[in-house]
């Protein structure tokens, strides 16, 4: 069978990085095969994609070397990150930009973009909206639906489902089961149940970017789950030995007369003018976790936004019995991680980077040293110190976004879909000192589409359909008295 994306003995390190990602890595992908990359965030996975389709080096200058590298003539490319590929401001532009390289005539476009839409679940009043306006899961719908609209012989989906919701999550992977038939597909994905239908080979790295197993996924799957555990890749069942081995106690008591550490009443957030965020009567007790949960586009990360005050707001939106207009030192209290963590990288280097609000708030640097070294160990970022922030891998960069985010030890923690891009490991790692943290008294709210991570951590469920935020899951005294005991034994409430 021909071989449509091959590479051998590949070497390639990036600027500014002591080792080399790869040492004489060989790997083949034949026409029509379905193969999917498995290993730990920042071990090369969508650097290999890159390689594969020739975008490095040809437009990332990377500096590499191989006995041979074969790249497809015909591909396309759905990126981590939707943002990286789009070139036109508006959804339509976008797609007509793609036909308009196809030399398709200008009176078949119309019909050719609402059918790409449709397939993708992508369902709009008007296409010709900015892309800015659309939520990462509808930038991700786009996205593939721009590259499916080449109708390319050879595809590299670099985690193309990581922001949809799980009935978006089933559409796609349906829709690319059927478009992809008699197509080569090469996956890098986290969230797998869907695509081992879909896969029928799997590759797996390790750490430093060697393959320690490529077969069938049977046969994979049998032979390799204790290596996939150790390197943190997720695998069926992966989420039930964990919990087996560090179980989450909830327990019950009288949470007497505490107040909410956050309280909104009448909330409205709005963007250019419009009613985004509406019908608000919401409050967080210290010691919540709150899942926020709803369809991609139904506004939970405006309301996020809205909380935080980067949008106008109306009504009450208190913290700890103040108005949140007239808190002090906003960021000292709060803490924010956006769904795209470059959006809040200011610094150079990841040391920089975890500094920053440190110095800001005027700490000294013995303790900024302390604090920082604390937490790049806390989120295995300690290799990649003096590294830039946007040279990181993207689960590399989610892991830093949180940690530079949360080391002032804010009491509340806004965080919208905090574990994308990441491998198990990470994700536990994550989800345990946040654990740790709730029972120290502080209020997290989170917006994620994982079901397992809503069953078994929230403590409270607000739901977002269409702008509207409402309690979907136990009354605010359920909640208070399940949370209290932890409190209690941790010590109390953080400050």
């Amino acid at each position: 069978m021909a071989q449509q994306a091959y590479v051998e003995k590949l070497k390639l390190k990036f600027p500014g990085d002591a080792d080399l990602l790869f040492r004489d890595l060989s790997f083949s992908v034949a026409a029509g095969e379905k193969v999917l990359l498995l290993g730990p965030s920042g071990c090369g996975k969508s650097t290999l994609l890159q390689v594969l389709s020739g975008l490095i080096p040809q437009s990332i200058e990377v500096p590499l070397k191989a006995d041979k590298i074969v790249t497809p003539a015909s591909w396309g490319y759905v990126f981590q990150d939707p943002d990286s590929q789009f070139c036109m401001p508006y959804v339509d532009e976008e797609l007509a930009f793609v036909l308009e390289n196809l030399a398709v005539p200008r009176e078949e476009m119309a019909a050719r973009i609402d059918c790409a839409l449709r397939q993708v679940g992508l369902e709009l009043a008007d296409s010709h909206i900015p892309i800015a306006s659309l939520s990462g899961g509808m930038k991700q719908r786009l996205a593939i639906a721009s590259v499916l609209l080449l109708d390319p012989e050879v595809l590299f989906l670099d985690e193309p489902s990581a922001m949809l919701d799980p009935q978006g999550t089933e559409t796609i992977w349906e829709v690319l089961q059927e478009v992809c038939r008699d197509k080569t597909v090469v996956i890098v994905e986290h969230k797998i149940d869907h695509v081992l239908v879909f896969a029928e080979r799997l590759v797996l790295f390790d750490a430093a970017g060697r393959i320690i197993a490529d077969g069938p996924n049977a046969e994979i799957f049998s032979a390799y789950k204790d290596e996939m555990l150790e390197q943190g890749i997720w695998f069926p069942g992966v989420w039930d030995r964990h919990l087996e081995g560090t179980p989450l106690q909830r327990e019950h008591d009288s949470f007497g007369l505490q107040s909410p550490l956050l309280e909104l009443r009448d909330f409205k957030g709005f963007r250019n003018g419009e009613t985004k965020i509406s019908g608000v009567e919401l409050a967080a007790y210290p010691g919540e976790w709150v899942i926020i949960h709803g369809q991609n586009g139904a506004g939970k990360s405006t309301f996020l936004h809205a909380v935080m005050q980067f949008i106008k707001t109306s009504g009450r939106c208190e913290l700890e019995g103040r108005p949140i207009k007239k808190v002090k030192k906003l960021a000292e209290r709060m803490a924010f991680v956006f769904q795209n963590p470059e959006y809040q990288f200011v610094a150079n280097t990841v040391y920089e980077e975890m500094a920053y609000s440190l110095r800001l708030d005027g700490k000294g640097q013995a303790e900024i040293d302390r604090l920082v070294e604390e937490y790049l160990e806390l989120f295995q970022l300690s290799g990649q110190r003096e590294k830039n922030p946007f040279q990181l891998s993207m689960g590399q960069k989610r892991r830093l976004s949180v940690a530079a985010t949360i080391i002032q030890g804010q009491q509340l923690i806004l965080l919208d879909e905090p574990t994308f891009g990441l491998d198990s490991k990470n994700t536990f790692a994550l989800l345990g000192f946040l654990e740790n943290y709730r029972k120290k008294g502080a209020v997290i709210l989170m917006v994620t589409h994982d079901e397992v991570i809503a069953r078994n951590y929230g403590t409270a469920f607000w739901q977002v359909v269409d702008g509207e935020i409402r309690e979907t899951k136990g009354s605010a005294m359920d909640r208070r008295t399940a949370v209290s005991a932890d409190l209690r034994l941790e010590g109390g409430l953080c400050g």
